[in-house]
């Protein structure tokens, strides 16, 4: 009978990451190349997530995917509670070494599973304040105190460490965008190699494309209503709509609504699986966001495609987009104003060019591509693995 291996000569057990995230197909589009980073650093990766069509494609990564439900758009406490009581047991079983929490909701579920499970090792990554970040009002100053209340007091440790995709989210959060503790990163990043500047079509007409989810607080509405008053001015422009509503999400756009915008001049096409060459047949990416953006990456991969880029002076647009550089900065909800930059550039075909050129040098350049950014969140794992 063969003796058991002595103990010393086992190989060590892989540290641990877990992922925290609401919804698989969010992980899909946006962080793969985090976890295929993380199993190159010789991490053990789990995912956990509300599981629906995407779990093949981050098991590709070799990537671990558990399941756990956690209704992205549910406001109760006690449906919060609950998860986090489900979660921390997951975190346990797979023995965590580091949590990471993707988004604001599971950073509240995911932080206090960590708290509850005894895991000190958390990242908090922030990838936009949604409606608490782009309300101005009492109620969304309050809600902004207690999330800040919340995730610097009792959801926090000594080795939590904060991912931000703009400064500006930093500080309303009461975070100094320099210190040790927090990291501003380039969104999820964009492969350049992926999307790569091809001839601009033929124009007139300057053809304009949004590419997002189809939601009120993206201001596509922004964007339908300046198309017709650029239109009445005599600006031979189209603008095309690309993306679904989101079901989960209360600030949705009916499809009703988006089938009755689909004229003169404005085209819902739906979700589209090749953004690329939506940018190849278009001039311009437009993304009139009302707020609460982290880094769009509908932005990203047009600026990498070397697309003109008009957006909203809002946190996130205005981290990448800089006003006459990469494109025009309008303000959110200004349907005149926005129009005015359409008609410009329907007018210019030289500066459409110039400001494409100088979106996609931004991309190489800046810190936004899936190389620069996951280089920056290796290094905060290592530094909580080395702590």
């Amino acid at each position: 009978m063969e003796s058991e291996p002595a103990r010393e000569n086992l190989p060590p057990a892989k540290r641990s990451l877990v992922f925290v995230v609401t919804e698989d197909w969010f992980f899909a589009s946006h962080f793969l190349p985090m976890a295929r980073a993380a199993i190159a650093m010789g991490l053990s990766v789990a995912v956990v997530t509300r599981v629906r069509a995407h779990r093949a494609v981050i098991e590709a990564t070799g990537a671990r995917v558990v399941p756990l439900e956690a209704e992205r758009a549910s406001l109760n406490p006690m449906a919060a509670g609950y998860a986090a009581g489900q979660l921390a047991g997951i975190l346990k079983a797979l023995n965590a070494d580091i949590v990471h929490c993707i988004a604001l909701r599971s950073i509240l579920v995911g932080g206090t599973a960590a708290a509850m499970a005894g895991i000190p090792a958390r990242v908090y990554a922030l990838t936009g304040l949604g409606l608490v970040g782009a309300r101005s009002d009492r109620i969304g100053r309050a809600a902004r105190l207690g999330l800040k209340a919340l995730i610097r007091g009792p959801l926090a440790s000594a080795r939590t460490r904060f991912l931000f995709e703009n400064p500006d989210d930093a500080l309303a959060l009461g975070l100094d965008p320099s210190e040790q503790s927090v990291t501003v990163i380039g969104g999820a990043g964009v492969d350049p190699d992926a999307f790569t500047p091809q001839p601009l079509p033929p124009a007139p007409p300057l053809k304009v494309a949004v590419v997002a989810r189809m939601l009120w607080s993206k201001g596509i509405d922004v964007a339908v209503e300046a198309t017709r008053l650029a239109r009445s001015r005599g600006a031979a422009m189209e603008l095309a709509l690309f993306g679904a509503p989101d079901p989960s999400n209360r600030r949705a756009i009916d499809e009703a609504t988006l089938r009755d915008w689909s004229r003169d001049g404005v085209v819902w096409h739906g979700p589209t699986a090749d953004v690329a060459a939506v940018w190849a047949g278009h001039h311009v990416a437009c993304l009139p966001s009302r707020g609460g953006e982290g880094l769009p990456r509908s932005l990203l991969e047009a600026g990498a495609c070397g697309r003109a880029l008009v957006t909203t002076d809002v946190p996130g647009c205005r981290s990448l987009v800089r006003d006459g550089i990469e494109g025009f900065l309008v303000p959110p909800g200004d349907a005149p104003t926005l129009a005015d930059a359409l008609v410009r550039l329907s007018g210019d075909p030289a500066l459409v060019a110039s400001l494409g050129a100088a979106a996609r040098t931004r991309i190489e350049a800046g810190g936004f591509t899936e190389a620069a950014v996951t280089d920056q969140v290796c290094a905060v794992w290592r530094d909580l693995l080395d702590a």
